[in-house]
C-alpha cells in the first residue's frame, strides 16, 4: 500500500559550529510556525558544543525544533540526494571550514553533501557565514560559492528598525532569510525610505 506524499514542502537547515547558534534555532522557531514547511535538520559536532556554550542547549533540544533530524555522519540520509526535492537549504551559522568544503565539493559530511546536491540541483543555498575580519582564503571560498549559485548571507544587523535586544536583530535576519526563499512574515520591518 503506498503513503500519501507530504503536502509539506522540505527545507533544510543545518548549523555548524561557528558563533552564532542563535540563528539556526531561530529560523527553525520560524519555520515550525509554517504550517506547509517541514525542516530537515543537521547539527555539527563542532555546533553540539556551540549550542551548549551560547544557549545552554543540548543538541536534543534543538533537533525537537525540526520535523526530521539526521547525524552529519549518515552521509546517505535522505536529503544527501538529488532527488528529494526541497525548497532549498540555510546552513546558519556557517563556519568557515563549511564554507571551505562548499566551495571546493568535498562532500565529507552530511552538511557539504546536502549543500552541493542542493547547488547541482540549482536550489537556493544561503550561507550565513560568521567570521571576521576575512583571510583571503575565506574571500575567494565565498566567491567561489557565490559563483555557483549560493547566496553569501553575513548576520550582519540592520539599525534602520532601532532594535532593542539582541533577539530584534535575529529576528530581522531572520526575516530577511526567509524573504530570500519567498516565504515573507507581516511583521517583518523593512526599509521604506520614510524612517
Amino acid at each position: 500500500m503506498k503513503t500519501m506524499p507530504s503536502t509539506k514542502s522540505p527545507f533544510i537547515v543545518a548549523i555548524t559550529g561557528a558563533s552564532g547558534a542563535v540563528y539556526g534555532t531561530t529560523l527553525l522557531k520560524r519555520l515550525k510556525a509554517i504550517a506547509k514547511i517541514e525542516t530537515h535538520l543537521v547539527i555539527s559536532d563542532a555546533a553540539s558544543k556551540t549550542l551548549s556554550h551560547e544557549l545552554e542547549l543540548s543538541p536534543r533540544e534543538v533537533q525537537k525544533l525540526a520535523d526530521y533530524t539526521y547525524s552529519v555522519h549518515d552521509i546517505g540520509a535522505t536529503i544527501a540526494s538529488g532527488s528529494f526535492k526541497t525548497i532549498g537549504m540555510v546552513i546558519a551559522p556557517c563556519s568557515m571550514r563549511t564554507l571551505a568544503a562548499v566551495a571546493h565539493g568535498l562532500c565529507d559530511n552530511l552538511i557539504s553533501r546536502s549543500a552541493d546536491v542542493t547547488l547541482k540541483e540549482r536550489r537556493k543555498l544561503l550561507l550565513l557565514t560568521r567570521e571576521t575580519p576575512l583571510n583571503l582564503a575565506h574571500i575567494r571560498n565565498m566567491a567561489s560559492v557565490t559563483e555557483m549559485g549560493g547566496i553569501i548571507f553575513p548576520p550582519v544587523p540592520a539599525f534602520y528598525n532601532h532594535p532593542k535586544t539582541i533577539d530584534n536583530i535575529v529576528e530581522q535576519t531572520i526575516g530577511r532569510v526567509l524573504q530570500l526563499f519567498g516565504i515573507v512574515d507581516e511583521n517583518q520591518i523593512t526599509w521604506d525610505g520614510k524612517q
